[in-house]
């Protein structure tokens, strides 16, 4: 006598195959969707990191090519106004400011490469150049510092000028020894880790109103012309 078909369905070792190979499935699908999704978050946080690098240099070139040659502070014990005080980490000038903060008029503005939690920063700082005091700069003012840049390995302001005698311009240096004088050209130099996919692009900076300017307009602080004789401390 013939055997009947069997009854249809699926074994229990067919049931158990065919989840194994959904299960294996669905995971590789969430691995690929995973790793799809972490390429596109770290492209994104790599595109914000570079424009973040974009627009500081966007923002320091504006402001240093329009470094004005009024003085911020008077030394009157040896007559020197000072104009622009910088050294490799700290630089200090006046410019007109963006925006509606411009309306107070020009400011004295200071730029400071200090050590921050993450390394090496660039921090930014301002105020009004009408009643600016050199001892007290920000007396009345709470506001922090702005962090322009910050994970730095390293950083370094250096200045250009034009040599009297033959009018070409003379080699960098990360000293500036003249504060009633505006330099031809200021760089900043920045070093990103080698882990950081940031790029910092060359960044020197012509100073507009260095050459050929009228005499500098005395600066008054609230209690009158200051008096701190000696040149910029050097670092």
């Amino acid at each position: 006598m013939l055997r009947g078909r069997r009854d249809g369905g699926f074994t229990l070792l067919e049931v158990l195959l065919a989840t194994s190979l959904l299960a294996l499935a669905l995971a590789l699908a969430y691995g690929a969707i995973r790793a799809a999704v972490g390429s596109v978050r770290s492209g994104e946080g790599l595109i914000d990191r570079t424009d973040q690098v974009r627009v500081v240099q966007e923002f320091l070139r504006r402001q240093l090519a329009h470094a004005m040659p009024l003085a911020f502070e008077d030394l009157e014990d040896n007559g020197e106004r000072k104009l622009f005080e910088a050294d490799g980490e700290t630089v200090r000038f006046v410019a007109p400011m963006p925006g509606y903060l411009s309306r107070g008029g020009p400011h004295v503005q200071w730029l400071a490469i200090e050590r921050g939690r993450a390394g090496r920063r660039i921090v930014f700082d301002h105020a009004q150049l009408n009643g600016y005091d050199p001892e007290e700069p920000k007396a009345d003012d709470a506001r922090p510092p702005v962090v322009l840049l910050d994970g730095l390995a390293d950083a370094r302001f250096e200045y250009r000028t034009i040599d009297p005698a033959t009018g070409e311009l003379e080699d960098w240096s990360d000293e500036w020894e003249d504060p009633q004088q505006l330099p031809a050209m200021v760089r900043l130099l920045v070093e990103f880790d080698r882990d950081d996919q940031r790029s910092w692009p060359s960044l020197e900076v012509p100073m507009k109103l260095a050459h050929g300017v009228a005499t500098p307009r005395r600066a008054t602080g609230r209690y009158g012309p200051r008096n701190r004789g000696g040149r910029p401390n050097r670092r």
